[in-house]
């Protein structure tokens, strides 16, 4: 593992491009999982000229783990990649075989959607809409090494160099090895080379990063294993049925057709203190445990072995039992992922209710890999000293597919702004989900894979799953990420709730109108006959409908949240200068001053982000910023 690398520069923003050759490309994607898929195809929106190359193309979209779209946190993202033209949401539509809505009882705020899916179709899905668009190459291979110039003593990304040889030469290149950089599987004492069961280790790339001099880390994710259907005793378990009434993730999915297969139920068993007993006595043997996996897991979603025994007090854990497809009997054990060895393994779940006589098709194996310390990007997710390029999914230290597609569709977009020599694409924490994660993880190095929960973004009453259009399409729109028909469409949506909101505002029931009731907590639209025969004039869908009421139940908050948001841009727009001298600063604390030192964020806001950095160190940062810029004025 390479030094610490010095303090980085601020970020790259527009550099003259030379001009390029007939067989070059704008952008080069390594990489065809979600965070490759959403970058290549969102660099064809924008007119790069665009290439993928990975290990095989029939796997594009291929989800690793497990068969699901969306959830708490990330189902909101979901909704912003639709909203900013991305696919993911259409094709969870069009493959799902459950829907639920999560945190019905709760806050609108906090509600979000979630899909089972079919894996098999997920796939091919993906994959056939890879291969129809036109604007895009595709190549099969492993990238070995990145090609570069050195241009005024620095070195410039300039494209790929396969292990067979051939050279894909791009103006940018954008990284979304996944799990795969210098990666390799544990299950018990057995280890093997490879980021996924039957695939190869992305190893030479990971050794060419090393001359870039970036700061790389170590993570550890892992999969449960995958049981027979007809082996488990389903009537004995919890059965978890999709919602009666589900709801799509984009608006593009025709209603009339959803969903477009059937519903699958789920099922939910739990461990015991059998189970308990069986790992325990058996950590001697589990890589975590013997020192064999170096990497750190998610702490959010930890491996059965890991939570016995940080929560020993606990007499057992749930276990979703999820269908993989309609067209296979690979049952998905949610909730048991693990690394023990295989007897094992198979010990513990045979004492588990419902899988005394279960059969595995696959054990469950862990995945440590190499990962590249993110706050060496900037907001862009390009890497601050390697011009033209850019990293996006788990190679940033984040976990999920969700986390994972839209950070492509973001490195995607910009890398594609960057080669045109146009302003960059950012979205702030109180726009976008996206917008939070990556301003995360740009201002840190993080220990721990990276998971999206509603809790990191402050500003949640703003960023609900339901107005994922209404805050990102129009900005989508303008930069070109966003098509004619997808913004006809959401410009039609957004008159008819413009025209009902109106209508609310006008309208009077004794001495209050509409809004001011539909503010009250027990009024709802359908508790009111009038508002719901009213409404009934405009054509609004369910959905829509639920969305003005929202929104008028909110408002409130929302105005107090956006006076928030008008502090913080305050503090945003105060930028530290790149050879500002943090060092000789005084009075600042000296884990603040080492945090901003390593870390060097773009803004004050920036810093007061970072962990271990506090109010009052940045109260006094920005005494101290005020006094360098004056001193500057006064020089100049």
């Amino acid at each position: 593992m390479p030094d610490q690398p010095e303090p980085f520069s601020a970020p790259l923003r527009h550099h003259p491009h030379p001009a390029p050759g007939p067989g070059d490309w704008d952008v080069v994607v390594v990489g065809g999982g979600h965070a490759g898929v959403e970058a290549a195809l969102a660099a064809v929106r924008l007119g790069a000229r665009t290439a993928i190359v990975s290990f095989r193309r029939e796997l594009f979209g291929e989800m690793s783990c497990n068969p699901a779209i969306g959830g708490l946190g990330k189902g909101q993202i979901v909704k912003e990649i639709d909203a900013l033209g991305g696919i993911m949401g259409r094709v969870a539509d069009a493959t799902g075989i459950q829907f639920r809505m999560l945190n019905t009882r709760k806050g609108a705020a906090v509600r979000a959607p979630r899909c089972q899916s079919d894996r098999h179709r997920y796939r091919e899905e993906v994959c056939r809409l890879m291969e129809a668009c036109a604007g895009l190459d595709i190549f099969e291979g492993e990238a070995a090494s990145l090609l570069t110039e050195v241009r005024a003593g620095t070195p410039w990304v300039c494209g790929v160099r396969l292990k067979d040889g051939q050279e894909l030469r791009g103006r940018s290149v954008i990284l979304t090895t996944g799990t795969f950089l210098r990666s390799i599987m544990h299950q018990g004492d057995e280890i093997s080379v490879g980021g996924r069961i039957g695939e190869r280790s992305a190893t030479e790339l990971a050794k060419d990063l090393e001359r870039f001099q970036l700061a790389i880390g170590r993570l550890k994710t892992g999969t449960p294993a995958r049981l027979v259907a007809d082996s488990i005793r389903w009537s004995e378990l919890e059965e978890q049925a999709g919602d009666e009434f589900p709801l799509p993730f984009s608006w593009a999915t025709p209603r009339d057709k959803f969903p477009a297969l059937p519903s699958q139920p789920c099922h939910i068993t739990y461990t015991n203190e059998a189970a308990h007993e069986i790992i325990r006595a058996n950590l001697h043997r589990a890589p975590m445990y013997t020192g064999a996996i170096q990497g750190v897991g998610p702490r959010y979603c930890p491996a059965v072995e890991d939570k016995v025994t940080r929560f020993a007090d606990r007499a057992q854990h749930q276990l979703f039992l999820e269908p993989e497809g309609l067209d296979t009997d690979w049952i998905y054990a949610n909730g048991i992922s693990t690394s023990l060895p295989k007897e094992v393994q198979e010990a513990f779940v045979h004492v588990i209710p419902g899988l005394e006589k279960a059969r595995f098709y696959r054990h469950g194996y862990a995945v440590e890999y190499d990962f590249v310390q993110p706050s060496q990007l900037d907001d862009t997710l390009a890497v601050r000293k390697v011009p033209g390029l850019y990293l996006a999914g788990q190679i940033n230290g984040t976990s999920g597919y969700e986390e994972a597609a839209a950070q492509g569709l973001m490195a995607g977009a910009n890398a594609a702004l960057w080669t045109s020599e146009r302003a960059p694409f950012v979205l702030a924490r109180h726009e976008a989900y996206i917008g939070v994660m990556i301003d995360d993880l740009v201002v840190t190095n993080p220990t721990e894979p990276y998971r999206m929960f509603t809790s990191r973004a402050e500003y949640r009453l703003l960023l609900r799953q339901d107005n994922a259009d209404s805050r990102l399409l129009e900005l989508g729109y303008g930069i070109g990420l966003v098509g004619e028909d997808q913004y006809a469409d959401y410009r039609a949506r957004k008159g008819r709730l413009e025209a009902a909101r109106k209508l609310f505002d006008s309208t009077r029931s004794g001495q209050k109108t509409w809004t001011e009731l539909l503010r009250r907590p027990e009024v709802t639209v359908r508790s009111d006959a009038a508002m719901e025969k009213a409404l009934a004039g405009f054509c609004l869908s369910a959905e829509e409908i639920d969305r003005v009421e929202t929104d008028i139940k909110y408002e409130g908050y929302v105005k107090n949240q956006l006076e928030d948001v008008e502090r913080a841009r305050r503090q945003e727009g105060i930028e530290i200068p790149p050879d500002f001298d943090l060092a000789g600063l005084k009075g600042l604390g000296e884990e603040a001053r080492q945090k901003i030192m390593e870390l060097r964020p773009r803004t004050l806001g920036a810093a007061g982000r970072i962990d271990g950095v506090r109010p009052p160190d940045v109260a006094l940062l920005s005494v101290f910023l005020e006094r360098h810029r004056r001193a500057e004025a006064e020089a100049r």
